[in-house]
């Protein structure tokens, strides 16, 4: 019983070979993503990777894909309020692996429809109003988008009395229009997850063909979700468990790329102390946000600018000039690779404080607010401070020389006490990119999944003597 559990990158098209008796990787292959070619070139290359690594390639009992080629999934939501349904529809968008290109409130205008237009996304979710409530704005959003030129697919997941009205306006002209329940059916109640599987299956009936990944089709069953999707449901089964593999509990997931850094959470997020008042929305219990100014290469001046020179030269032990000197030149080579010791210092420097920022976004907040009876404690968000793993993955951390000394930029920090991080969470490192391949086997198989991912994480113990950290099987 063997799988092969295939990632379609922008970059290279990763295979992972799964016995699944015990669960674990047998090897692994990799070939350049022709994406924009032949699909199929690429895999063919990554195929021969394997099978030299292998000596021979098994007949697999299952094949699966996920993707993130072609710019990944890239969305648009429409809402009615920013904070209420707009955020319901962006949560849904993020949770199913898209890419967020653009969000729209309120009435659209013909400003809002041509930057619609020029966005080209892949997909459209149109939300707005609750169950019964506000139709007018939904009804009006959709009649402009069915007159615009978008051709993409639209999921509209707004007041279910609108629903049917905005299927026939879209429809009769000539858009892909699919219903499912509304984001936000009840005021402050989210309910997401069916607005997460309507586009996890447009992209698998559109996208997949879109973007010329069905030329592969032979070599594999099924394309099941966007890479981001799978890293999520691998995150998921590893903290839940399944059958008699248990789960490890609430966890903490950041991968730093190049021109992003995403955060996952898996947990409820609730107060950990008593007497705390939550305000806003819910919290998803799978939560993922995307922070587009906190790239390793593309934004690694943002970086700069958010941390602010001394913290990033302290962090790197590197001179301020030196610093500014070497992100300058980044800008102008997005695909430089660290050459020496100062540059790889700087990397660390940048994914560090990279992790940081976005985990602080990523996390609630708890402050204290004076109202007529006395002070009270408020929580905005998810309360990480009990996760108990913080998992790091993406080229820096799998490639580096000092995983520990990134991941701990996500930790709690009592000089910013508000800031709901993880205190004491165990830190591990997916060097072998598996929890995309466990959100794959989880379709097939969960417990293995499961295993998998608990068999090939990396535990990362702090090094007393320098502060910074070495890795352990």
């Amino acid at each position: 019983m063997t799988a092969l559990l295939i990632d379609f990158g922008s970059t290279y098209t990763k295979l992972r070979a799964v016995d699944l008796d015990p669960p674990r990787v047998i090897a692994s292959g990799q070939g350049p993503s022709t994406v924009t070619t032949d699909v199929s070139i690429g895999m063919d290359l990554a195929l021969q990777d394997l099978e030299q690594r292998l000596g021979r390639l098994p007949r697999f009992t299952h094949r699966l894909a996920c993707s993130s080629a072609a710019g990944g999934l890239r969305m648009v939501t429409v809402g009615l309020v920013r904070e209420l349904t707009a955020e319901a529809a962006r949560q849904a968008a993020l949770g199913a692996g898209a890419r967020l290109v653009g969000t729209f409130v309120q009435r659209l205008t013909r400003s809002d429809l041509g930057a619609i237009e020029a966005l080209d996304p892949d997909i459209l979710l149109l939300a707005g109003g609750t169950d019964g409530g506000n139709s007018e704005a939904i009804l009006h959003n959709a009649a402009g988008l069915a007159g615009s030129s978008l051709c993409c697919p639209v999921i509209v997941a707004g007041n279910r009395a609108a629903s049917d009205e905005v299927e026939d306006l879209l429809r009769a002209a000539g858009k892909s229009a699919t219903v499912t329940a509304n984001v936000m059916a009840e005021f402050g109640e989210l309910n997401i997850e069916p607005a997460r599987d309507a586009i996890r299956r447009v992209f698998i009936d559109r996208i997949v063909h879109a973007k010329g990944i069905d030329r592969a089709a032979g070599r594999f069953d099924a394309l099941l979700m966007p890479t981001p999707a799978a890293v999520l449901e691998g995150a998921r089964l590893l903290a839940e468990g399944a059958g008699n593999e248990a789960g490890v509990g609430p966890l903490m997931v950041i991968d730093i790329g190049g021109a992003t850094t995403d955060v996952h959470s898996i947990g409820a997020g609730d107060p950990t102390e008593s007497g705390v008042i939550v305000h806003g929305l819910p919290e998803p219990y799978a939560k993922r946000t995307v922070e587009g100014d906190l790239g390793m290469r593309h934004s690694a001046a943002a970086i700069l600018e958010a941390a602010g020179v001394d913290v990033i030269a302290t962090d790197a032990r590197l001179d301020g000039n030196e610093v500014t000197r070497q992100v300058t030149a980044l800008a102008g080579d997005i695909e430089h690779l660290p050459q020496n010791d100062a540059e790889r210092a700087l990397d660390l420097a940048l994914a560090r404080n990279a992790v940081k920022l976005a985990v602080k976004r990523h996390a609630g907040t708890i402050q204290t607010v004076y109202t007529a009876t006395g002070p009270a404690l408020v929580q905005r968000g998810k309360d990480l401070r009990t996760a108990r793993r913080v998992i790091g993955t993406g080229g820096v951390l799998a490639h580096g020389n000092d995983a520990g000394f990134i991941l701990r930029g996500a930790l709690f920090d009592p000089a910013d006490s508000q800031s709901l991080r993880p205190r004491q969470p165990k830190l591990l490192l997916d060097d072998q990119y598996i929890l995309y391949a466990a959100g794959l086997l989880a379709r097939v198989d969960e417990p293995a999944a499961v295993a998998l991912a608990k068999t090939h994480l990396t535990a990362l113990n702090e090094d007393p003597n320098d502060g910074r950290s070495t890795a352990t099987g």
